[in-house]
């Protein structure tokens, strides 16, 4: 058997290195051919059925420059309009927010005036009762129980508490039993409701 001569013998290195080159442009030939056909799925499968290249020749040959900007023209105006009205609102708005306003300050400035005018009522009320009790007080018991008796029951028990207690005493005793007996029961229970704690 004939050997073949030094320099025709293949190292054990060289050997590795061929084999890794073959197994390098086998590996590069199957994945490029592996990419291609990944991306070719890929940009396939993201088109709709409104995307495909027939139906999109199709959109661009309908839709001509001048439809395009026809229909940007109509939306823009349309836009334009909607602005409009919303400007119109703002400004009702602002119209109402302002009336509600002076209501409100005119509802409050009635509001202290009311006080007020109460207040002074209330003021000449009591300086009314307060001289009307000093004029019972001062009268004789008899004719101050004869006014009384002619009196409401709940009138006569007010005027009854404001006076002294002895110039009571002497028109709760000059007054019928029974007239006495129901201005006293109504004096007594006038607070029965009142709370305790």
């Amino acid at each position: 058997m004939k050997t073949l001569p030094e320099y025709w013998r293949p190292s054990s290195l060289l050997v590795i290195t061929v084999c890794l080159a073959v197994s390098g442009m086998l590996r590069l030939t199957y994945t490029g051919a592996a990419l291609a056909k990944e991306i070719s799925a890929l940009s396939t499968s993201d088109l709709t059925a409104e995307d495909d290249p027939e139906s999109l020749s199709a959109c661009v040959a309908k839709q001509t420059p001048s439809a395009l900007l026809a229909a940007i023209r109509e939306r823009t105006a349309s836009l334009q309009q909607q602005e409009l009205q919303l400007a119109e609102r703002r400004q009702t708005l602002a119209v109402v927010e302002k009336k509600v306003a002076e209501q409100i300050l005119a509802m409050n400035e009635a509001e202290k005036n009311l006080a007020a005018t109460l207040a002074v009522a209330d003021e000449a009320t009591e300086k009314d009762l307060a001289r009307l009790t000093a004029v019972y007080e001062n009268m004789k018991p008899k004719n101050a129980a004869d006014i009384f008796s002619g009196m409401d029951i709940g009138f006569a028990a007010g005027f009854l508490a404001r006076i002294r207690p002895d110039a009571a005493a002497n028109i709760l005793a000059g007054l019928p039993t029974d007239k006495a007996y129901a201005i006293s029961l109504t004096i007594a229970g006038r607070n029965a409701d009142a709370p305790t704690e």
